[in-house]
């Protein structure tokens, strides 16, 4: 059997923060809800949220920190104790990431109210939480429904716009290594999922020039594609479409640079290189992350090459079941460098 979970509503547009509650009526999620937030993001738009949901509902909040199990297991224990019903996730994806594994264990709803567009994490079933073994992801489910406010996202640094091109632009190489899985290895291959997934990489390539303006056209550029992009990993049932060789590399960097970049950022540079591996047009994929002002080498990503060699050389070790263009051996430190620095990624 292979479950499809999707979520029932997305809305994008403009001021949409008294929209929330008109949602959760037209899908009878209850009267109780708990809405999640940072510092930063309930004045962003967090509290203008939970005012707008006042009117008709019983609102409880909380602020949470970081994506940690420690603050799932605070969300979950206020779930039981304020019988919440649904949860509002008004965040990035930390935020979204809590809510998501959160409502999971508790069997709930969760609506997604992303704040920035740096991640495909707004509308997929899987969560990322830290402190599970080298920041991989988890399996949860996704939003019940989207409400991705452009003006709100909008205000987020450029930065983390650009960050979403490089999210989406990883799909193309996760294609690859899913298609590589499902030859040599037999895996579940779906290619509805696979098209989907394309179709937004090769949305952001299409609509780099827009997407560099930083406009509100820019933010409904990515945040369609993203949104697409997590649909396609709701219908394959796992991250295949959208998380590859490129994201592995990503999950090596957490772990080993003293400070890493922006996921996002970190999968497009990972792209370049294992599109270089996998024979793809890689010098495509560094121009349009050149044109959108994302990062396309160590230098821009704030990392020493060193630890780009390093993560290249143990990325197949993050998740062992997964195969990809690195094999279950891994590069070694010379094929490493050789193709980090043809791609001059160093």
């Amino acid at each position: 059997m292979h479950l499809m979970e999707l979520p029932r509503e997305v809305l994008l547009g403009e001021n949409l923060k008294d929209k929330v509650g008109e949602v959760a009526k037209r899908l009878k999620l209850g009267e109780r809800v708990l809405i999640l937030y940072g510092p930063k993001t309930k004045e962003i738009a967090g509290r203008e949220v939970r005012h707008h949901l006042k009117e008709s509902f019983d609102v409880h909040s909380l602020t949470i920190k970081k994506a940690s199990m420690k603050e799932v297991g605070k969300t979950v224990e206020k779930i039981k104790n304020e019988n919440v019903q649904w949860i509002v996730a008004v965040g990035g994806g930390s935020i979204i990431d809590v809510a998501k594994l959160a409502s999971f264990k508790s069997d709930i709803s969760f609506i997604s109210f992303p704040t920035t567009a740096s991640h495909d994490g707004i509308a997929s079933a899987n969560a990322s939480i830290k402190d599970l073994n080298a920041k991989t992801s988890i399996k949860a489910k996704p939003p019940i429904a989207v409400i991705a406010d452009v003006k709100v996202i909008k205000t987020a640094p450029y930065r983390y716009l650009a960050a979403g091109v490089g999210d989406m632009i990883s799909n193309l190489t996760a294609v690859k290594d899913w298609q590589l899985a499902h030859k040599l290895k037999g895996e579940y291959y779906s290619e509805y999922a696979a098209s989907l997934s394309l179709m937004s990489a090769k949305m952001v390539i299409k609509n780099a020039d827009i997407i560099r303006l930083g406009n509100e056209e820019s933010v409904r550029k990515v945040i369609k594609g993203l949104i697409s992009s997590g649909v396609a990993m709701s219908i394959a049932g796992s991250s295949r479409p959208a998380s590859g060789a490129e994201h592995l590399f990503s999950h090596a960097l957490d772990l080993i640079a003293p400070k890493p970049a922006l996921h996002g950022e970190q999968c497009g540079v990972g792209t370049i290189i294992m599109a270089y591996l996998h024979g793809l047009k890689w010098q495509k994929i560094r121009e349009t992350l050149k044109k959108v002002n994302a990062p396309t080498n160590a230098y821009e990503l704030g990392i020493d090459p060193e630890y780009i060699i390093e993560a290249l050389t143990i990325a197949h070790t993050i998740r062992p079941e997964r195969y990809t263009i690195l094999g279950k051996d891994g590069l070694t430190r010379e094929a490493a460098e050789k193709a980090a620095k043809i791609t001059g990624v160093i």
